[in-house]
């Protein structure tokens, strides 16, 4: 069994109080001349959701054996 020093325990309880990646990130996104990155993340996002959204339509509809009308629903 490892022996724990003081200096081992004091940095596990200091560690839940340090700075968390999302913590750094966040810091570095709100920057004013990195907005064009955090809109491009927002768009990233929004696209990924509507592919997707489109991906399980079109599996659905071959689920139900309708594969011919996977097109012309894009077409719409």
């Amino acid at each position: 069994m490892p022996e724990f020093n003081l200096i081992t325990i004091l940095s596990a309880v200091a560690a839940p109080h340090e700075i968390t990646g999302w913590d750094q990130f966040v810091d570095i996104i709100s920057k004013p001349d990195n907005m064009p990155v955090a809109g491009a993340l927002l768009l990233v996002v929004l696209f990924t959701v509507i592919s997707l959204r489109q991906a399980f339509f079109n599996d659905k509809l071959i689920a139900e054996d309708r594969k011919d009308e996977i097109l012309s629903h894009m077409q719409e």
